[in-house]
């Protein structure tokens, strides 16, 4: 079963209140043992449209990563990101080993 990944873009709104966002969504990426490939940082925009902030976090499986993010834990992480930033999201397979 390959891997699966949430690649989020992400546009902080407030940058004073989105720690409160990472700090809720830790207890989440700690009980389903998320990995952050990537978690912001330089890029270069190739093509298309960005957002100024990128994040790829790499889970077990899909089921694994639907589960993290359907969580109660991360539904209320979810809730303050909301408020903070805006975010284009999406939970995909990785390549099968």
């Amino acid at each position: 079963m390959p891997k699966a990944y949430w690649v989020v873009r992400v546009s902080v709104r407030d940058e004073q209140r989105y720690p409160e966002y990472i700090a809720a969504a830790g207890a989440a990426f700690q009980k389903f043992g998320a990995k952050f490939v990537v978690r912001g940082g330089p890029f270069d925009l190739m093509e298309g449209n960005a957002r100024e902030r990128n994040v790829v976090v790499e889970f077990r499986d899909r089921t694994t990563a639907v589960a993290c993010y359907q969580s109660p834990e991360y539904q209320a992480a979810k809730l303050i990101r909301q408020k903070y930033a805006d975010a284009d999201f999406i939970i995909i397979d990785g390549v099968p080993d």
